[in-house]
């Protein structure tokens, strides 16, 4: 076994694991010492051939690789542990996500804790010295029960949280209030079990909790996208996607709308008919012709959305701001309220690329939607840079 790394990096999704490929990017430069092996010109290119356009003509120009510039000299050699989901379009991305991180030079370790009983254990187990021996540790999801689990572990003097999407701005908030940590759209306990769970998962909870407050021996830090307001000594650093940028594109732009799905019905918030209204009234009024689809929308939804609306449908197999960096993409992009109204402004700076956000009618929300739904949905919306706004009855209207 390779011996530890002094930054170690937890991520559970696609997206967690491009911002802390952002957030490597980023870091200052050690001057006592070269970069990561794989960092610099020469390692660039195998990425920018790597990853396959989306509908890209046969045409087009690659990008030279002589033109990307080299990603800074590393702090600390960077460790990252793919904690994978089990659903396959998760998994797909993560593993496409983890060949780009691997061309970057980073160490990455796929580490299963998830489809049985014991994986859980097991993978704790295997991760608990890594964990220990980081001097930093780096977290994509601070609401996952498994990384507060591995925080119970950490003694790094230097813990950072990446983006998980929207979800930062949910966990900044309760941390500044002392609250424990509950994702936006969860409802409730599950009854007298989920009660029971709760109660026991309790310790490991309000440990991680401590974790993510500053102290004497610990620094944290939040590299983030989202419009937030740091508190408690915590660090905020802007991710502005400089990595992306400087990889991939510029994109080719087409004269059509892209639409962005979102997870908002398989979530429970935003009941499907309505949702399925809303899509089908912005194709119609900005002549939209592709649907990104979210990784969790199902299959059926999708082909209901796509014989209502004659949208074609498209899965990505990466992260939408690589996606839409490499192109080709609509001059216009819809989207409902979601990461991507705060990341892709910055993704696709200086292309010309307009991003739109429609608003969710509070008349859309399932009756078992969380009662912070509302408010989570608008601030999201209303917090967005860069961007267009669409109201709601827009969708609605034509329904």
């Amino acid at each position: 076994m390779p011996p530890s790394a002094s930054a170690l990096a937890f991520v559970e999704s696609p997206v967690q694991l491009l911002n802390v490929l952002e957030w490597a990017y980023a870091r200052p430069a050690d001057p006592a010492g070269p970069g990561p092996a794989g960092s610099g010109p020469a390692a660039a290119a195998p990425l920018l051939g790597g990853i396959p356009r989306q509908g890209r003509d046969a045409g087009a120009p690659a990008p030279h690789p002589a033109s990307v510039p080299a990603s800074a000299p590393a702090a600390d050699p960077l460790r990252i542990v793919v904690l994978p989901p089990t659903d396959p379009m998760s998994r797909g991305q993560l593993r496409r996500m983890a060949a780009l991180a691997r061309d970057e030079g980073h160490d990455v370790r796929w580490q299963e804790a998830r489809g049985g009983r014991l994986a859980p254990l097991k993978a704790l187990a295997a991760l608990a010295g890594d964990v220990r021996a980081a001097r930093t540790v780096v977290v994509g999801d601070p609401f996952s029960r498994y990384v507060q689990l591995l925080l119970t572990l950490v003694r790094a003097e230097r813990l950072v949280v990446v983006d998980d999407g929207t979800a930062t701005m949910e966990f900044v908030a309760q941390t500044a209030r002392g609250e424990r940590l509950v994702r936006w759209h969860r409802v409730g306990a599950g009854g007298l079990p989920g009660r029971v769970r709760e109660l026991a998962y309790a310790p490991v909870s309000a440990t991680a909790r401590r974790r993510f407050t500053p102290s004497g021996t610990r620094t944290v830090e939040l590299f983030s996208s989202m419009p937030v307001t740091v508190h408690g000594g915590t660090t905020l650093r802007v991710n502005d996607f400089a990595w992306t940028r400087a990889r991939f594109g510029p994109p080719r732009l087409t004269r059509g709308t892209d639409l962005v799905g979102t997870s908002l019905v398989e979530t429970g918030v935003v009941d499907p008919a309505r949702y399925l209204d809303a899509v089908r009234a912005l194709t119609a009024e900005h002549g939209a012709t592709r649907y990104f689809a979210h990784r969790r929308e199902s299959p059926e939804k999708l082909r209901a959305l796509s014989v209502a609306t004659g949208l074609e449908i498209v899965r990505p197999d990466l992260p939408l701001e690589l996606i839409a960096r490499r192109g080709p993409v609509g001059h216009t992009v819809v989207s409902f309220p979601s990461t991507v109204v705060h990341t892709l402004p910055y993704a696709l700076s200086g292309t010309g690329v307009t991003v739109a956000v429609c608003d969710v009618d509070p008349a859309w929300l399932t009756g078992s939607a969380s009662p912070r739904a509302r408010g989570f949905l608008a601030g999201v919306t209303d917090s967005a840079r860069d961007v267009r706004r669409l109201p709601a009855q827009t969708a609605g209207a034509a329904g």
